[in-house]
């Protein structure tokens, strides 16, 4: 159990390749926050990803190396700002 406890503690580095916004090779990636065919929301080192395009699909996630592959058609990408608490609806209501 200390061994995954040391893992999450190790920072990834974070790139992000993308062949004629067709194919996205993301590394660095901690979770998959949710998806389906027109966003995919993840957790980087780098903060919260937002992809946004139409038929995506994630063809290759391997969480111990960071790896995460998108296949589809990619308009857009949104980074969360890193100083932004991450608690839910309300608590960014009242803030």
């Amino acid at each position: 159990m200390i061994l995954s406890e040391e893992k999450r503690t190790v920072k990834l580095p974070h790139n992000l390749i993308m062949e004629n916004r067709a194919k996205l090779n993301i590394t660095g990636v901690s979770q998959v926050d949710s998806f389906d065919e027109q966003t995919v929301v993840l957790i980087t080192d780098m903060g919260e990803l937002t992809v946004k395009g139409s038929n995506l699909h994630i063809s290759q996630l391997n969480v111990d190396t960071g790896e995460l592959n998108i296949d589809g058609s990619i308009y857009g990408l949104v980074y969360a700002d890193s100083n932004a608490s991450r608690g839910g609806f309300l608590t960014r209501l009242f803030k």
